[in-house]
């Protein structure tokens, strides 16, 4: 899969021909076989997804019995967008390629776990990378380190094996673990990116990091009357 779209016709025509409309039909004939190859790899992230999200599955069914309750609320997926693939190479000045791709980027395949209570999220991530088959690259603490706008989630890149046809491939994913009102925050800032061009864009983003720290003490409290409720022997129930 080494091949390269460096210079800066090829990187326009990919993008435009290529991403822009996938139907192969109005691919380049110099580009099909760039073509075929983006839409293996595209296959193959989409498999690791759902390997992964089977056993996130197979687990929180697992803990509805164990515990009487699912600590897994939702789970959101997604295979990173070509034209954002493109643009992250690009604004890492790494080579745009499909080789480049698959070493260089750990989020194409992207999974999203949303959990009831902080206390969820660290029992499902350990259960997870217990698993032999799953190896983990990294983890990012984003609950007892929060970054400085008051992002708070759980990350981790892992490697799952998928079994083709012909050979088995390690596949990296992403995988993001928050609380429902970490991913209400998160989803509405993400929708709020303009304040950078405001004049009081300062003070937005002030605001918003109260918003943040409002709702990590209200998942805190939360967390804490769930506690009381079953220390007095009551199961708390979906």
């Amino acid at each position: 899969m080494n091949v390269s779209m460096t210079s800066n016709n090829s990187y326009n025509e990919f993008t435009r021909s290529l991403l822009g409309n996938p139907d192969m039909a109005v691919v380049p004939e110099s580009l099909v076989h760039v073509g075929r190859q983006f839409q293996q790899i595209m296959m193959m992230y989409t498999c690791a997804i759902r390997e992964v999200k089977t056993k996130l599955e197979v687990l929180n069914d697992e803990l509805s019995v164990r515990n009487q309750r699912n600590p897994i609320e939702m789970i959101k997926f997604r295979v990173k967008k070509p034209d954002s693939i493109i643009e992250k190479l690009h604004r890492r000045g790494l080579p745009i390629s499909l080789e480049s791709v698959v070493n260089n980027l750990d989020d194409v395949a992207g999974i999203r776990v949303i959990c009831s209570f902080i206390d969820d999220i660290y029992e499902v991530a350990d259960m997870l990378i217990r698993q032999d088959d799953i190896h983990v690259i990294a983890i990012k603490d984003y609950l007892k380190h929060p970054k400085s706008n008051g992002y708070r989630s759980y990350h981790m890149i892992i490697e799952v094996p998928v079994f083709f046809s012909d050979r088995k491939k390690p596949m990296r994913v992403e995988v993001q673990i928050r609380t429902i009102a970490m991913d209400f925050w998160a989803s509405l800032d993400h929708q709020l990116k303009y304040k950078k061009e405001l004049v009081d864009g300062t003070d937005i983003s002030m605001e918003l990091k109260r918003c943040a720290d409002v709702i990590a003490q209200t998942d805190e409290k939360m967390l804490d009357i769930r506690k009381r409720i079953e220390a007095q022997g009551v199961t708390v129930k979906d």
